[in-house]
């Protein structure tokens, strides 16, 4: 079985421009978790729900301190002023271009492929997704489940 034989043939995309806001969006109303960047029809990035949770990663407190007197009422002001940097780097962040947080080394995978070539590739990558190129241009993706239901002949 090759890759064109599963492979999703219309496929969402969205390009470097579009903003990080918009893209979750999109995410979020296709129902998808993950999408190619695509520019002029090439592929130049892929991102997924995981790089929009990275955006989210805040620095832990770590080990266990004990403050001195002065620092009781130091700890609330810095905590305030730390809750308040946060919350203007993820409203920042959101008009931020898609192309500023996407993976760009993407590894793609040819419509003549066979299926057992983008399952291994996948699984060597730790990846859920595969664009689908012919001659340099976006044809498709497949994805984990698009396997599981090739396999299973649904």
């Amino acid at each position: 079985m090759n890759v064109k034989d599963i492979m999703s043939s219309n496929v969402i995309v969205c390009s470097p421009q579009d903003t990080i806001s918009s893209t979750a969006q999109l995410l979020k109303k296709e129902n998808i978790s993950g999408v190619p960047v695509v520019d002029e029809g090439k592929v130049v990035g892929i991102v997924s729900e995981v790089d929009l949770l990275k955006l989210l990663n805040i620095p832990e407190h770590g080990g266990l301190w004990l403050p001195s007197p002065f620092e009781v009422i130091e700890i609330p002001i810095r905590e305030l002023i730390s809750w308040e940097d946060t919350k203007k780097m993820l409203s920042d962040v959101g008009s931020k271009p898609i192309s500023d947080i996407m993976e760009k080394d993407v590894f793609t995978v040819g419509p003549e492929s066979s299926v057992e070539d983008a399952s291994r590739s996948m699984s060597r990558h730790k990846i859920n997704r595969l664009p689908v190129v012919d001659n340099g241009e976006l044809v498709g993706l497949i994805t984990r489940g698009d396997i599981i239901r090739g396999l299973a002949g649904i």
